[in-house]
C-alpha cells in the first residue's frame, strides 16, 4: 500500500502545535485569517511541525501565554522548535513556511487592530534575533481564509486559498 493510501490528517487547531516523524501523516491547519499558519521541515530527520498561532505575543497576559503558549508568536514558535528537536531535527537543516496574516476587515480603516500585520512581524522579528529564514510563504491580503499543510512523507507544503491550491 502506498504512502497516499495510508495518509492520516492530523487537524492543528488554533493555538495548537503538533509534530511528526510519521511518513503516512499530514499536519493540516484551516481558516488562516489574521492567524499565522507556521510549517518547518527538516528533511534529513524526516521531522515536520505545523503551529497555528492568533496573536504576536502573551506578555500582556502572562497566564494565558502559560496555558496557552500555541496562542502566540513569542511563545509558540520557540516551542513548535523544540518539539521538532526533541525528534532529530537540527534547526540548521530546517525549512520555514508561513501562511495568514490576513487583514480583517474591507479596508486599512476596518482593520484597526492589524493583528495579522503583527503577527507577521512578530515572526519576523523572531526569526531574525535567532538567525533563521523563512523560505516560503503567502501572507497578507483582505479578508483572505488560508488552508495550509505539510506532507510529512517528503516536506510538500501547500496552501489552498479559495479552492485553489498552490504548492510554497
Amino acid at each position: 500500500m502506498s504512502v497516499l493510501a495510508q495518509r492520516v490528517e492530523r487537524v492543528v487547531g488554533i493555538a495548537e502545535c503538533k509534530v511528526s516523524a510519521t511518513a503516512g501523516e499530514r499536519l493540516i491547519t484551516y481558516a488562516l485569517g489574521s492567524c499565522l499558519g507556521i510549517v518547518v521541515f527538516d528533511p534529513l530527520a524526516q521531522v515536520a511541525g505545523l503551529l497555528h498561532v492568533m496573536l504576536p505575543t502573551g506578555t500582556i497576559d502572562e497566564p494565558q501565554r502559560r496555558a496557552q503558549p500555541a496562542m502566540f508568536v513569542d511563545s509558540g514558535l520557540p516551542m513548535l522548535f523544540k518539539a521538532c528537536y526533541a525528534l532529530g531535527a537540527q534547526k540548521s537543516r530546517m525549512r520555514i513556511v508561513v501562511a495568514g496574516g490576513a487583514h480583517a476587515g474591507a479596508s486599512v480603516h476596518a482593520d484597526r487592530f492589524k493583528i495579522g500585520l503583527h503577527n507577521v512581524r512578530a515572526l519576523d522579528s523572531l526569526l531574525r534575533r535567532n538567525g533563521v529564514e523563512v523560505q516560503a510563504s503567502d501572507l497578507g491580503g483582505w479578508q483572505i481564509s488560508r488552508n495550509l499543510w505539510i506532507d510529512v512523507a517528503n516536506g510538500d507544503v501547500t496552501v489552498c486559498v479559495n479552492g485553489v491550491e498552490r504548492r510554497l
